[in-house]
Order: structure tokens, then sequence, then C-alpha cells
């Protein structure tokens, strides 16, 4: 998504050209460009997939749309499984139209892992849980805290159910680091993802995501916390960024490895 603007061949060229051996991929360009043609592209390329984004919008009140959503995530674990991933990222869903109350949405949430959480394993897929800002709970995702995220996980064994942590979405929560420990010591974290936090947010909010460096967020503590909890997996750098997105992928790429590897792998 940080390069959305290449193709998945270009993208998977550009990756190589890097020495870039691992890439989250979204489920819209690999549903345009083929399940099967995809899964083929990243294995002819070296690449490994570390994600598959996203499963989720388990919120509805209404029978059928429940329904659509559940199916929608079981074809999610299925694409997931094919392109050899074992993690499916889930972006809860927000509020029904009309609807106040959280608690109410986060159980249909847990009602829904109920289902999906066995499926999943049986698959060899796990489903992160990503907490988002609160800024989208009304519309997006009413889970808002790695608490709430790890409250509903804690459900389910831990190879179906963990949690995503994304700097982005959890930098501003004091008690983030004691819930990435409390993770860790489940073997629940299940994906770790970089974005900066720059303000002024743009209009709409969604697409605001800073380049490494470009922000507020010391994305070297944040390695620190989930190392120090055990976490040895991959991190990926997700920007949801309009600027970006105008510019040359390949430059983009380009610009995000040196910034990946002067802000969270080199040491000061």
């Amino acid at each position: 998504m940080t390069v959305r603007q290449l193709s998945l061949p270009e993208l998977a060229d550009a990756c190589g050209r890097l020495g870039i051996g691992q890439v989250g991929l979204w489920r819209e360009p690999v549903q345009s460009y083929g399940l099967a043609k995809s899964a083929k592209l990243v294995r002819d390329a070296g690449l490994t997939v570390t994600t598959l984004c996203r499963g989720g919008f388990l919120t509805a009140t209404d029978p059928d749309e429940r329904a659509a959503a559940l199916a929608d995530n079981r074809r999610a674990v299925d694409e997931a499984a094919a392109l050899g991933t074992d993690t499916l990222v889930l972006v809860s869903g927000g509020l029904p139209p009309g609807a106040r109350d959280l608690r109410a949405a986060r159980g249909r949430i847990a009602d829904a892992l109920t289902e999906l959480a066995p499926y999943a394993g049986e698959h060899g897929v796990r489903l992160a849980i990503e907490p988002l800002h609160p800024m989208y709970a009304s519309d997006r995702c009413v889970v808002s805290t790695l608490a709430q995220a790890l409250d509903l996980a804690e459900r389910f064994p831990a190879h179906q159910v963990g949690v995503a942590v994304d700097t982005y979405h959890v930098w501003w929560d004091d008690q983030a680091p004691a819930q990435i420990a409390r993770a860790g010591t489940a073997g629940r974290i299940h994906t770790f993802q970089l974005a900066d936090w720059t303000t002024p947010l743009p209009e709409g909010v969604l697409n605001g995501r800073g380049q490494i460096g470009d922000g507020v967020i010391d994305m070297r503590e944040w390695r620190t916390h989930v190392e120090s909890a055990g976490y040895t997996g991959p991190i990926e750098v997700e920007l949801f960024n309009e600027t970006l997105w105008a510019g040359d992928g390949h430059a983009v790429l380009a610009e995000t490895a040196r910034r990946f590897v002067a802000h969270v792998i080199r040491r000061t």
C-alpha cells in the first residue's frame, strides 16, 4: 500500500532490485491481478508474503450483512493461505449506521471470531486484530487500543488470533508498551507495522500517515518494545499518503528503504 501506484509485477521487480525479500499485500490488487497469478508472481520473484490485508468489518447488525462479512472473511483466509502467508490482518469495523454502543459492536466482533478463528486455524492462518487510532472508532474500527484487541484475541488460541502492532495507531497510548509485553508473553504479536505521525492531518484523515522520520514517533523505541516482548518476525512499513502515491513508486520505495535503515535498524 505504501507504493500502490506500482502494479504487482512492478512491485516485485522493484523489491528484487532493492534486495527486499518480504512484502505485505492487500486484497484488492491481488484480486485485480488474479489470486493464482499473484501467488506465482511472488514465488517466482523469491518474495515472502508477510501478511494479507485486510479482513474484518464484523460489526454489522443486519443478518444478511453479517453473513456476507463472514463469507468475505473466509475468502480472505483462503487468499492468505494461497499466497503463502500465515497472517490475515483484521480491521474490525466501525459503528453501524445509527448505532452508538461501542461495547455491543465489540461483542459482535467476538461472536464473528468464534466462527472465523477455527476456520483460519484449519487453514494455517492467524487472524491479527489491528487496533486503530480512536479517531477511526466511529466509521472504521471500534477496537482502539491493544488492550481491547487482546481482550478479544485471548478468547482464542494464539495460533488462531493475535494482534497487529502499528506505531501510527498506538504511539499515543501510554499503556501500549505494557500491552505489547502482554501480547508477547502469549505469542500474540502477529505483525509489527510502521508509519509516522505528522500534523496537521489531511482532510479525511485516512491518508495522513507520514514517511518514517518525518513525524514524532520514535521508531527505534517501538522496535525495542516488540523485540523485548519476544517478537522476531517481519517489520512492515504501511504508508497511506496521497503525496507519496503521486510520486514515482520506485523512488518512494527506495526512499522508504533508506528511511527504514536510518530510523529503525541503525543504532545511534
